[in-house]
C-alpha cells in the first residue's frame, strides 16, 4: 500500500503542477505581454522601509563592472550584465531581484546613484517585456520590494520621462504579481509575492481598486500559513526571518499611511515574534531544522527590535511540531512533527526527534544544517537523517523524497512519505522538564517505532536521553541502528575511561562528559554544513546496536567543569574563520534511492 501511496501523492502533484503551469502560461505568458497595458500611477507616495543589511563595499565592484552574486563572479568589461549569457541561474537570479541596490544606496554618493539608474535603465529596456529568469514570480517579487523601498535612491536626480518610465515598469511588474500569484510556489514564495503586491497598493497613487483586493489576499495567505502558534506551514525556521523581513516594512507603510491594519497581519506579527525566540540558542544562532541554513545576525537582531513584549521564549510549539527544554543557561530544541504537507516541503528533511542541545553561547550537539553551496548533492546530503542528530536505522532515511526523473525536473524533491504518527508528551515540574515522543517512519520498511525520551534538569547542569526501538512486526529485515551526536565545530571531543565516555570541551573551557552505559559507542568525523565560511569539519559521537539485541540505549550529558576562559568578542551567533574542509561527496549516480548519507 506504501508504493501505491506514493505513487498516488506524485502524480495528483504531477497533474496540479501541469495545471499550473497551463493557467501560468495564460495569466502570465505570451498573451499577457500583448494585453494592452493600464495607464500607469501618477507618483510613488511612500517607500518601505528595507530591513536586510547593506554592504557599501559592492558599489566599488558594481561601478566596476563586477558582480559577485551567489558565490559567482562575473566582470561585464563595460557591457551590461543584463546582456551577458551563460552565467550561473543563481547569480542571474540575484541580479535580476536587484536587491544589490541597497549596497549602491549605502555608498550614499552620487556616483552610485547614476550607476543604480543606468542600471535598472538597462533592465528596463532589455528584460522589461521578457526573460527566462528575471520574470520568474520569486525574482519579480524581490525586484519589486527593491524597487519600492529604494525608489528615493533611484528617482533622485533622474529625469520626468525615466521617472514616468519606472512607474509604468513598476505597474507592468506588480500587475503579473498580480495575475500570477495563484500560479506560484505555495509557502513563502507566495506569500512574499501578495507581501509585495500589497506594498504596491500602499506605495503607489492610484491604487484604491486594487486595494481592498491585495489586503484580503494577504490576510488569505497569513491565516492559512502562520499557524496558531506562529510557525510556517513548511516548518522551516528561516520562513519566520523571511516573512517578518518583508511584513514589518509593509506593516510600517500601513501605519504611516493612516490605514488601518488588517487584523491578520497585526495577530500574525505578534505569534510570529515569539517564535523567533523559541528557535534562538544562547548564542543567537537559529536551530537547523527543515532547511535552516547559517542564521543571518544582522537581519534577526534588526527584527527582534520590532518585538514589543520582549517575553521569554514559549516552551511549547506543537501546531509547528517543536519542543524547547530549558534549565539554567542550557537549551534543548526538539524536533517533534510530521513532514509538512507535499505542496510546502521541498525544503524539509528527515529529521523526526532530532534534536539541539547548547549551554550558554556554546552550541555542543547539532543538526548538519543547509549548505550555502547550489549543489544538489550536498541538499540531499543535508536532508538525510543521518546528517541529524537522531537515530537512523540501516543508515535509510526515515522520509522518503522523490527522486524520480523527470519528476524532478516538474516537481523537485519534495518528501513523499515519512512518520504519520508522532505522540508526543511534555511533563514541566520542579526537578526539570521532561519530552517524550516517538514516530512511525521506519514502521513500513523495519517493522520498529523509534521513540526518544529527555530530559533536562532545572539547573541545566544534565541532560538525560533515552531512545527506544518497539519492534511493531516483522519485516524479515535486520534492524541495526546508529544514534548519532553530531557535535559544533567548536567543540574539542576525546574519550574517557577507555573509550565508554566522551570528554566535550567548550571554547571557554566549559566541559561536559557525554557516557551511554553498555552501548557500542564511537567518535567519528562529521561535517558542519551551516557556516558562513563554508564547509566545516567536526565530530559525531555514534551509538550503535541492533534493535532485536538491545532495544533501549540510554544516555547522559553532565557538566563538569564551568567556564574558565573569557570568550573572545565576536558577534552572537558569528563563527570564527576557518580552513574550509572538502569532505568527498558520494557520485550522484541519479537514480531512486530512500536512503540517507552515510558519514562512515
Amino acid at each position: 500500500m506504501g508504493a501505491f501511496a506514493e505513487q498516488g501523492r506524485i502524480w495528483r502533484l504531477l497533474a496540479g503542477h501541469a495545471w499550473q503551469q497551463t493557467l501560468k502560461w495564460v495569466h502570465g505568458g505570451p498573451l499577457f505581454r500583448l494585453r494592452p497595458q493600464p495607464g500607469a500611477p501618477s507618483r510613488l507616495l511612500i517607500a518601505p522601509q528595507d530591513l536586510r543589511t547593506a554592504d557599501q563595499t559592492n558599489a566599488a565592484d558594481i561601478y566596476g563592472g563586477r558582480f559577485l552574486f551567489s558565490g559567482h563572479l562575473v566582470e561585464t568589461h563595460g557591457d551590461s550584465p543584463f546582456e551577458i549569457g551563460g552565467t550561473h541561474p543563481d547569480w542571474q537570479r540575484e541580479l535580476h531581484g536587484f536587491a544589490w541596490l541597497r549596497d549602491l544606496r549605502a555608498a550614499d554618493s552620487r556616483i552610485a546613484g547614476q550607476n543604480a539608474r543606468a542600471l535598472v535603465d538597462d533592465w528596463m529596456r532589455i528584460c522589461g517585456r521578457r526573460h527566462p529568469i528575471g520574470w520568474d514570480v520569486p525574482v519579480v517579487t524581490r525586484r519589486v520590494m527593491s524597487w519600492l523601498a529604494h525608489s528615493p535612491f533611484i528617482l533622485e536626480d533622474g529625469d520626468h520621462d525615466f521617472y514616468s518610465r519606472f512607474l509604468k515598469s513598476l505597474a507592468r511588474q506588480v500587475r503579473f504579481l498580480r495575475k500570477t500569484i495563484n500560479e506560484t510556489q505555495d509557502g513563502v514564495e507566495r506569500l512574499q509575492a501578495a507581501l509585495a503586491i500589497a506594498a504596491a497598493c500602499v506605495s503607489m497613487a492610484g491604487q484604491g481598486r486594487y486595494a481592498r483586493q491585495s489586503i484580503r489576499r494577504l490576510d488569505q495567505e497569513l491565516m492559512r500559513q502562520i499557524l496558531t502558534d506562529g510557525g510556517h506551514i513548511s516548518r522551516n525556521p528561516r520562513a519566520i526571518i523571511e516573512i517578518l523581513a518583508d511584513l514589518l516594512p509593509v506593516r510600517q507603510a500601513f501605519i504611516a499611511q493612516g490605514l488601518e491594519l488588517p487584523e491578520t497581519m497585526m495577530l500574525s506579527v505578534d505569534r510570529m515574534m515569539p517564535m523567533m525566540r523559541f528557535f534562538r540558542h544562547g548564542d543567537g544562532a537559529f536551530a537547523h531544522f527543515n532547511g535552516m541554513g547559517s542564521t543571518p545576525n544582522d537581519l534577526v537582531a534588526t527584527i527582534m527590535a520590532y518585538d514589543d513584549a520582549r517575553g521569554a521564549a514559549p516552551g511549547n510549539a506543537p501546531h509547528t511540531g517543536y519542543q524547547r527544554l530549558t534549565g539554567g543557561k542550557s537549551v534543548v530544541l526538539v524536533d517533534t512533527g510530521k513532514p509538512p504537507a507535499l505542496a510546502v516541503s521541498g525544503n524539509a528533511h528527515a529529521g523526526c526527534l532530532s534534536f539541539e542541545f547548547s549551554s550558554g553561547l556554546n552550541r555542543i550537539v547539532v543538526n548538519c544544517g543547509v549548505s550555502g553551496r547550489s549543489n544538489e548533492a550536498w541538499r540531499r546530503v543535508s536532508r538525510s537523517t543521518p546528517a541529524h542528530s537522531t537515530a537512523t536505522i540501516e543508515e535509510t532515511s526515515s522520509c522518503r523524497f522523490l527522486t524520480e526523473r523527470p519528476f524532478t525536473r516538474w516537481l523537485g524533491t519534495p518528501v513523499i512519505s515519512g512518520p504519520e504518527v508522532v505522540p508526543v508528551e511534555r511533563n514541566d515540574d520542579d526537578f526539570g522538564t521532561r519530552v517524550s515522543a516517538s514516530h512511525d517512519g521506519y514502521v513500513a520498511n523495519f517493522g520498529l517505532v523509534h521513540a526518544r525520551d529527555l530530559r533536562l534538569s532545572s539547573d541545566g547542569t544534565v541532560l538525560d536521553g533515552i531512545d527506544s526501538f518497539v519492534l511493531q512486526r516483522n519485516p524479515g529485515r535486520e534492524g541495526y541502528y546508529a544514534v548519532r551526536f553530531h557535535l559544533h565545530p567548536a567543540i574539542k571531543s576525546s574519550f574517557l575511561r577507555g573509550g565508554t565516555a566522551v570528554l566535550l570541551v567548550c571554547r571557554d573551557g566549559e566541559a561536559w562528559e557525554f557516557d551511554a552505559p553498555g552501548s557500542e559507542l564511537a567518535l567519528e568525523e562529521s561535517i558542519y554544513l551551516s557556516d558562513v565560511y563554508g564547509h566545516r569539519k567536526t565530530m559525531q559521537m555514534v551509538i550503535y546496536g541492533h534493535a532485536r539485541e538491545n532495544q533501549t540505549v540510554s544516555w547522559q550529558f553532565r557538566r563538569t567543569a564551568s567556564a574558565k576562559l573569557t570568550r573572545r568578542a565576536i558577534p552572537a551567533g558569528v563563527e570564527e574563520p576557518v580552513e574550509e574542509f572538502q569532505f568527498e561527496m558520494p557520485e550522484d549516480d541519479g537514480g531512486t534511492t530512500e536512503h540517507g548519507f552515510s558519514f562512515d
